[in-house]
């Protein structure tokens, strides 16, 4: 009789390209949407080189701050053609793209959340995905007073969470650890 010992745990990585993506990943509505934006951004690691096999993960409300879904306190609500959901790996350059619309803000059970998207990053090395939220640079009195955003004490950390603007929509890339390290949260 032989004996065996136990299987480490695994990684995320580096399957994600095989059987994660589908051909509407990075679409959460169609090219040619009314108001859809691109979130466009860059993955690093903590040594500041590019993530090539990262996967990124969106979950936002609709235009409205609104969710398909029976937890939304106000009820579900589908909104056409949208799915609130993205995902999408990076390139080889590290980048990834999502085609999605604006959220509305949301509310909470402290007062309005600021519209934001919730993104999950899972790449190599890690053994549990990362989680973050996007914000918008234009809601500044709602950023203001978003309660989650607020509990990040500090400001340059806070500004890891703020999308910039771009020609087609909104930038954020992610530094998974290091100088510049996007904040995650503990979910």
């Amino acid at each position: 009789m032989s004996t065996h010992a136990t299987t480490p745990s695994q990684t995320v990585g580096p399957y994600l390209h095989i059987g994660l993506p589908w051909p509407d990943g990075p679409y959460a509505v169609a090219e040619g949407t009314p108001g859809a934006v691109w979130i466009r951004g860059t993955v690093y690691d903590g040594a500041g080189q590019l993530v090539p096999d990262a996967l990124i993960e969106t979950w936002q409300a609709d235009p409205e701050g609104r969710f398909d879904h029976p937890d939304d306190p106000r009820g579900a609500k589908r909104h056409p053609g949208f799915r609130a959901f993205g995902r999408c790996p990076t390139a080889p350059d590290g980048t990834y793209g999502i085609l999605t619309l604006k959220p509305g803000a949301v509310p909470g059970p402290h007062g309005d959340q600021a519209p934001h998207i919730d993104v999950s990053v899972f790449a190599r090395g890690m053994l549990h995905r990362v989680v973050t939220r996007l914000y918008f640079p234009e809601e500044e009195a709602a950023n203001a007073a978003d309660p989650v955003l607020n509990s990040v004490g500090d400001p340059e950390a806070r500004a890891t969470l703020v999308a910039d603007r771009a020609a087609d929509g909104y930038r954020f890339d992610i530094r998974l650890r290091g100088e510049g390290e996007t904040v995650f949260f503990d979910i």
